[in-house]
């Protein structure tokens, strides 16, 4: 699930991953503030509270864009929980991956009319993390992973 975070950046060694959490997401849009409520615990168990700010607004964005976009698309029937948010961390970074049934590539629009209610999620996303991405999942597993990594201070 981490290949694509290479992308000008030390290789992450899942291994290496020194907290890890994640939970399942019911199709309907009451999750992104269920998505919001386990950031915040995650977060605080971590000693990252100071950081809930910027991402609590990349995971919504990302949750809602599986939500609105992903979900209504994805095939019936599935076992699968329609979407699903993990939470990693390294020693300076963290990633915020949301799991979804499509395999479509999400698609960041022109920010051309800022008083849209609508159509900037990709572009917030860009402008609070360091980076994100997308890749399809591999093996039996359908749909896509799309991630955003923030950088983190070092210790002291």
């Amino acid at each position: 699930m981490l290949e694509p975070l290479r992308q000008g950046l030390p290789p992450l060694d899942p291994a290496a991953v020194s907290s890890a959490a994640s939970c399942a997401l019911p199709a309907r849009f009451e999750a992104v503030r269920d998505a919001r409520q386990f950031t915040r615990r995650t977060l605080d168990q971590w000693d990252l509270g100071d950081r809930f700010d910027d991402v609590c607004l990349v995971v919504s964005e990302l949750v809602t864009n599986a939500l609105r976009h992903a979900v209504p698309s994805a095939p019936r029937g599935e076992l699968e929980p329609a979407v699903r948010l993990h939470l990693m961390r390294w020693t300076e970074r963290l990633v915020c991956a949301v799991r979804d049934p499509s395999n479509d590539s999400p698609v960041a629009r022109e920010a051309d009319d800022f008083s849209a209610e609508s159509g900037r999620g990709l572009f917030l996303v860009d402008s609070f993390c360091d980076g994100w991405g997308w890749h399809p999942l591999a093996g039996t597993l359908s749909g896509k992973v799309v991630w955003a990594l923030f950088r983190l201070r070092p210790a002291d």
